[in-house]
C-alpha cells in the first residue's frame, strides 16, 4: 500500500485547509486509516482517525471541534479537513493506514500556520 500526502501549505492563523492522503496498490475498506502530526522538537502525536468499516471516527483533544477526517472509498483518498487553524497546529502532518500488523506511512506534508 503506498500513500501520498498533499494539500499542506501556508495559512493565517483562524484559516482552513484540507488535506488528503492518496492509496493506491489495495482497498481503503480494508484499512483502518489516520493522520499524525510532528512539530519541531516534539514527539509524533496522533490527530485523527477513522475505522475500517468508516463508522468510528476519533480526534485528539486539541483537534476535537475544529478537525474533520473522512474518506472516500471509490477514490481511496483520505482527507483532513482542518479549520480555524492555529499556529499550534505548526507541523508535519502524516497520514497512515494499519490492517493487522502491518502500518503504511505517507511521506508527510507541512502545514504552517502564521500570520
Amino acid at each position: 500500500l503506498q500513500l501520498v500526502e498533499s494539500g499542506g501549505g501556508l495559512v493565517q492563523p483562524g484559516g482552513s485547509l484540507r488535506l488528503s492522503c492518496a492509496t493506491s496498490g489495495s482497498t481503503l475498506e480494508e484499512y483502518a486509516t489516520g493522520w499524525h502530526r510532528q512539530a519541531p522538537g516534539k514527539e509524533r502525536e496522533a490527530v485523527a482517525c477513522i475505522s475500517s468499516s468508516g463508522r468510528s471516527t476519533n480526534y485528539a483533544d486539541s483537534v476535537r471541534g475544529r478537525f474533520t477526517m473522512s474518506r472516500d472509498t471509490a477514490k481511496n483518498v483520505v482527507y483532513l479537513q482542518m479549520n480555524s487553524l492555529k499556529p499550534e497546529d505548526t507541523a508535519v502532518y502524516y497520514c497512515y493506514a494499519v490492517k493487522g500488523w502491518n502500518i503504511y506511512w505517507g511521506q508527510g506534508t507541512q502545514v504552517t500556520v502564521s500570520s
